[in-house]
């Protein structure tokens, strides 16, 4: 779709993958029983969702989830017709969008039950949701005790609702506590009987226990190790300038580097507006393959690294690598003491992104 010379003209860009999103996918769709649904919210993941609700939609994906209303009008304004459903949880003031837009709403109040029929009536449209259930987050949803008045009071609003799903709060850390949360939604399964598309399990959940119908984000982005997952993206950088440093040389705000002398010394034109977590990036790629140390503090537009030569300006580096080394996501995440999720949806949209599938220029954004 985008032009291949489209990103050879510029300075630091992001790479997606679109093959090992693909692979990711693949494995993911074998583990499940039922549906897998990606979760393209936040940009997916900083990944870019419209990009993504394409491929994935051209793969067999049956439906994409976002988080916000503005998230699926950028789908639909991107073309994308398939089905999109809006995770949390319905305000009253959104329902006429979320109609207008043929966004599948989540429901786990009655005022926004009420503001969705309500709308539905003056629009002539027919009204769809999904039913959220609470079975131990806290966060949004119907208490799970109550799930059959709730989904009656639904439907006497006029609503058809199509599917009912909870949350996972603790796979991958607490699997006792998972267990409850598993219990009470079977229990609300056969409280409101089989003619809802349940869903449960997230990444880890599914990873770690097998699942029916899913919804995945972190490992569809391939960024869980140990399950032969690959993370998808990548930043790329040229320096704009390169040069030896003599003894006593000091780098970056403060000053904390300082030179020995010989030392080769590479600027690139990324730093922390980008997404690079402060303090969190030790190392970069070289074109060789080695790691480049970082050399001071990295600035909110420029990283300075050390080389072991000199580089041309037209050399390309990975800032952030698709792998689970020491400059990819995961290591970004692990040095901050944060998920690699949080890193991810903080890479800039001034960076252009280029999506690839193998050698195959898919779409460039600039």
């Amino acid at each position: 779709m985008g032009h291949a010379a489209a990103y050879l003209e510029t300075r630091a860009w992001i790479e997606v993958d679109l093959k090992a999103l693909e692979a990711n996918w693949l494995l993911l769709k074998a583990k499940a029983r039922g549906e897998v649904i990606p979760v393209l919210k936040a940009e997916a993941y900083g990944h870019g969702a419209l990009p993504l609700a394409r491929f994935l939609f051209q793969k067999g994906a049956r439906r994409v989830a976002v988080a916000t209303v503005g998230e699926g009008r950028t789908l639909r304004e991107g073309g994308v017709e398939g089905e999109i459903l809006l995770l949390g949880s319905l305000h009253p003031l959104e329902a006429e969008e979320v109609l207008r837009l043929n966004l599948l709403p989540t429901l786990s109040t009655l005022e926004a039950a009420q503001a969705l029929a309500g709308r539905a009536r003056a629009l002539g449209l027919t009204p769809r949701a999904h039913l959220k259930v609470d079975t131990g987050m806290n966060r949004v949803g119907f208490p799970w005790e109550k799930a059959r008045d709730a989904l009656l009071a639904v439907e006497a609003l006029g609503i058809r609702v199509e599917g009912v799903y909870t949350h996972l709060a603790t796979a991958g850390e607490d699997e006792a506590f998972v267990e409850v949360q598993r219990s009470r939604f079977q229990r609300v399964r056969e409280a409101l009987g089989e003619d809802y598309f349940y869903h449960l399990e997230n990444s880890y959940g599914l990873l770690l226990h097998g699942g029916e119908n899913v919804r995945v984000g972190l490992a569809l982005y391939g960024l869980i190790p140990g399950f032969s997952l690959k993370p998808i993206l990548r930043l790329l950088a040229r320096p704009t300038l390169v040069k030896q440093l003599g003894p006593g040389d000091r780098v970056g705000y403060g000053g904390e580097y300082v030179a020995r002398g010989g030392e080769w010394l590479l600027t690139l034109p990324v730093g922390y507006a980008d997404g690079l977590p402060r303090g969190a990036v030790r190392f970069v790629k070289g074109p060789e393959g080695g790691l480049y140390p970082v050399a001071g503090r990295i600035s909110m537009d420029q990283t300075t690294v050390l080389s072991p030569g000199p580089l041309p300006l037209e050399a390309v580096l990975e800032v952030l690598s698709p792998d689970f080394g020491p400059t990819g996501l995961c290591a970004w995440a692990e040095a901050r003491g944060t998920i690699p999720y949080e890193v991810a949806v903080h890479l800039s949209r001034r960076l252009p992104r280029v999506y690839r599938y193998g050698e195959e220029v898919w779409e460039v954004l600039n």
